[in-house]
């Protein structure tokens, strides 16, 4: 259990980091425009990344260079797939619903990125979802029906519905990037953040739009830097460990810490169906939070690299001269095991029930 409760920890720091930068990311609208902030953002995260990765490539010795993941040639789709959908798409759509949306309404409204990811995971890639799992969901879907809903009007709100299509997109990214989970979790998150700002740094400028001043370059690419950079590694990171539905579960938790900034930043009443909204949202994340999934299940043969600590499921020998140290990464193989222990869907865990 201390594994899944480290990689809990791990999703719920990166949803507060991604949380934070919603608000930021709303009083930089003032002066930048939505393509312009969204560019910013992942062109600070891609940049701010490489310079990790270089730093860190440099303190590893030669055989921790040759050990580490690298991405194959059969899981380019999923990435590109994942950039195109939650690295411009998604971002673009933020943007532009956050330009006519209120900053507390439209962080809790961010909740949906959870429902959609689970329900992709649950109906495309078959992950298993239990009965606590889906009440859970549930309640998150009526907090985000009733935030969104405008007074007096019977349909949702155009900034409303472009936050929604902001959080499929990210649903779709989720979901493929979990396809791509064992491999170097900054070096996605750095390709993405490279690719994603290039383009809608390029849409921005072929709008007309200009650069900002070096200040205000600098707070753009700093935000992104720690809000969808280092919040991505770790999301990825979670990603290997709880499956798709169960990170999104945890990540939805963002919007509370969006929330309490913007409230800072913006200070208001909130409404009573602001509260009530919250309320339904938190108690769909507790339902998450609380679940034990236990059974007998059999792991199939299985090679493939990653970070790993020798736990019981990797219980194997080494064909270089090893020093002891864990965690380490290098090429493995898994025999077939059969046992019973709690778990989620993570990259050891992906049976059928």
């Amino acid at each position: 259990m201390r594994t899944l409760h480290h990689a809990a920890l791990t999703a719920l720091l990166a949803a507060a980091l991604f949380g934070a930068t919603t608000p930021l990311a709303k009083a930089l609208l003032g002066s930048l425009s939505p393509f312009m902030v969204a560019g910013l953002f992942y062109l600070g995260s891609g940049i701010g990344l490489a310079l990790c990765i270089g730093v860190l490539r440099l303190r590893r010795s030669a055989a921790e260079r040759r050990n580490e993941s690298r991405l194959h040639l059969a899981e380019l789709p999923w990435l590109l797939g994942a950039i195109a959908a939650g690295g411009i798409a998604g971002p673009a759509l933020l943007m532009l619903g956050l330009s006519s949306t209120a900053a507390a309404s439209s962080s809790l409204l961010l909740n949906l990125e959870g429902v959609f990811t689970a329900v992709i995971a649950w109906v495309v890639f078959r992950e298993n979802v239990d009965l606590q799992i889906f009440l859970g969901m549930l309640a998150i879907v009526a907090g985000g029906v009733a935030l969104s809903w405008q007074p007096g009007s019977a349909s949702l709100s155009v900034g409303a519905l472009l936050i929604i299509g902001a959080c499929l997109a990210w649903a779709i990214d989720n979901n493929l990037t979990r396809k791509v989970s064992t491999n170097d979790a900054m070096v996605i998150a750095c390709v993405k953040g490279l690719v994603a700002g290039s383009v809608n740094l390029c849409i921005a400028l072929l709008l007309g739009d200009r650069l900002p001043g070096i200040a205000g370059m600098a707070a753009a690419m700093g935000t992104g830097f720690a809000g969808y950079g280092v919040s991505l590694v770790l999301f990825v990171v979670a990603l290997r460990n709880l499956g798709s539905a169960r990170t999104g579960a945890y990540f939805s938790v963002a919007p509370l810490f969006g929330v309490a900034l913007s409230l800072v930043l913006w200070p208001e009443v909130p409404s009573l169906l602001f509260w009530l909204a919250a309320a339904l949202m938190a108690l769909g994340v507790w339902l998450h939070i609380r679940e034990r999934h236990e059974h007998q299940h059999t792991h199939e043969a299985l090679a493939h690299t990653h970070r790993h600590r020798h736990d019981e499921h990797h219980q194997h020998e080494h064909d270089f001269d090893w020093d002891g140290e864990e965690p380490h990464t290098h090429p493995h193989q898994h025999a077939p095991i059969t046992h019973t222990h709690a778990h989620f869907p993570d990259i050891h865990h992906r049976h059928s029930h």
